[in-house]
């Protein structure tokens, strides 16, 4: 699905857990999640800690959509 939105000229971010499976799939541009049952998030973190850890996911995938690609990239 994330190619064929690509197809139609929208920038797609994949957030996934398993980088290797969104690469498989075709997405162009892949921020890295925290875990397969948190990805956006710890619970094992106090509440302000995990609030900026969503943060920084979120304003990666920000600055990933707004990045031009030439295929697959990774952003750590």
């Amino acid at each position: 699905m994330v190619k064929e939105i690509e197809r139609a000229g929208i920038p797609v971010v994949h957030i996934c857990t398993v980088t290797p499976i969104s690469m498989t799939v075709g997405a162009n541009r892949i921020v890295p999640a925290i875990a397969i049952p948190h990805p956006l998030g710890n619970p094992a973190l106090d509440k302000d800690e995990e609030k900026e850890l969503r943060r920084k996911i979120v304003e990666k995938a920000l600055t990933a959509l707004t990045t031009e690609v030439d295929g697959q990239t990774i952003f750590e």
